[in-house]
């Protein structure tokens, strides 16, 4: 007879167990909690200052939540799940990107703007690129930071809309954008994001793909 059967007929062997997974969740749920008290904290030591990122992303005027600490400087998006900041990205002059530890990522986001079309973009360079492709488009939008292919997935199978995917070289953006069921658009060039191509080919030609897409997509 196996081990694992005189353990299994321990009448509080599922008591056990039980009691362990509750501790887990327990221990769990007040780690993300910290972690969105992190957030908040780290939200309000920042200034609203021009950011070395945004400028070599194609920003050069804009301003943004940037953190200093240890002399060195992070632009700060917050996340929010529900209505409530759960964590935030920060990302380094550099464009390491990094979340806080124990924060809940699944289903977090950021939104930009209030406009009729929804559109999934996985970076925050990416939503100010295709922000402003759309304003020059004349297009009304609400852009949602998904910081993450895996949670643009999650996201958009919720909710009807666009996903502009990145062209990743290992195919992940493209598979999930075809796994959310929803219309998509990618760059192109192989290890581009829309905020990359932008760069790369201008606004104006930008803006035509996108304009033709969203047109054919609609018929």
């Amino acid at each position: 007879v196996s081990q694992s059967r005189y353990i299994n007929d321990d009448p509080t062997f599922k008591q056990k167990v039980k009691q362990s997974q509750e501790k887990f969740q327990e221990e769990r749920k007040k780690a993300a909690s910290d972690a969105a008290k992190k957030a908040k904290w780290i939200l309000g030591q920042c200034r609203h200052d021009p950011s070395f990122y945004l400028k070599n992303k194609g920003f050069p005027d804009m301003r943004g939540n940037v953190w200093i600490k240890d002399g060195a400087d992070f632009l700060v998006i917050p996340m929010y799940l529900n209505g409530e900041i759960v964590g935030c990205q920060l990302i380094s002059s550099d464009g390491g990107k990094r979340f806080l530890k124990a924060q809940i990522t699944k289903g977090a986001f950021f939104q930009m703007g209030v406009g009729d079309v929804l559109f999934y973009v996985e970076g925050y360079a990416s939503g100010l690129s295709l922000q402003r492709i759309l304003r020059n488009l004349k297009i009304s939008n609400r852009i949602i930071i998904c910081f993450s292919a895996s949670n643009m997935l999650y996201l958009a199978k919720k909710n009807n809309g666009f996903v502009i995917a990145d062209n990743d070289e290992s195919g992940t953006g493209e598979k999930f954008a075809i796994e959310s069921g929803r219309p998509f658009w990618m760059p192109p060039v192989v290890g581009f994001d829309i905020n990359d191509y932008e760069k790369k080919f201008g606004i104006f030609r930008v803006s035509q793909e996108i304009k033709q897409f969203i047109y054919a997509s609609q018929r």
